[in-house]
């Protein structure tokens, strides 16, 4: 018989980097409400922590509520068209904040269930039996160029184009997350991130740090280190959530 996964437990960190003079990264999350969001917001420093900012509290307003899980993913989607919403109005007021966007990945979890959605590159992964999987899809030029066959992985990391995203909250007056769902199972442990950690750290080496036996908060402080270690060129986020019988 299956045991049933019964709580969540989150830690969370956000860095500026070495090299940013700000953090557009925005995370929040309710473990009592099953919610977890980050977001890397783009537009200059200013308007991109505004992007971010306006994503994140979006979200937690509509979807950690007690209600929400019954309608689950049509909330998760209507959550993320009210985010967009939001950002657009923000930038119809001013004209400085005007082309400013955000990712989005968010995970939304109750007892078993759990779902994972993307816009943009801020990514979700899954740690399960000390294999990290990467559950989003990036929504980027390089990600549709290798699934195309145009473009090595290789030839992706070192691409000038790798920054361009194809898909934003902000940038258009409608878009559509990927939507994932999954079963839990007790000491899943789940990872969002923004992309200043990914571009730093290859999935492997992302793996055997969250291998290691640690407190959550300890994990997040590793994985800043270790992306900060190898230049921290972007905003760096990570939310760890895991699952507990």
């Amino acid at each position: 018989m299956a045991i049933a996964v019964i709580r969540y437990t989150a830690a969370a960190r956000t860095d500026r980097g070495r090299k940013r003079p700000s953090n557009e990264d925005a995370f929040a999350y309710s473990a009592e409400h099953g919610v977890f969001v980050v977001c890397d917001g783009m537009g200059g420093a200013a308007a991109g922590e505004i992007a971010s900012s306006l994503a994140v509290d979006e979200m937690m307003r509509r979807l950690a509520r007690p209600d929400m899980l019954n309608r689950m993913p049509a909330d998760a989607e209507q959550a993320v068209a009210a985010a967009n919403r939001s950002i657009l109005s923000r930038a119809e007021r001013s004209q400085k904040l005007s082309g400013m966007g955000t990712t989005l990945v968010c995970l939304v979890v109750e007892k078993r269930h759990a779902w994972i959605l993307n816009v943009g590159d801020s990514r979700g992964y899954r740690l399960r039996n000390s294999r990290l999987e990467q559950i989003t899809v990036d929504h980027s030029l390089v990600e549709e160029q290798m699934r195309t066959g145009r473009m090595t992985k290789s030839e992706a990391l070192r691409s000038p184009l790798r920054n361009v995203i194809t898909r934003a909250l902000g940038t258009q007056a409608s878009v559509t997350p990927d939507l994932f769902e999954l079963e839990a199972e007790p000491a899943d442990l789940f990872l969002l991130c923004s992309d200043g950690l990914t571009r730093e750290l290859p999935d492997a080496v992302i793996e055997s740090i969250l291998l290691a036996d640690a407190p959550l908060d300890d994990l997040c402080s590793r994985l800043v280190a270790a992306a900060n270690q190898e230049g921290g060129h972007d905003n760096i986020t990570c939310l760890l959530v895991r699952a507990e019988a």
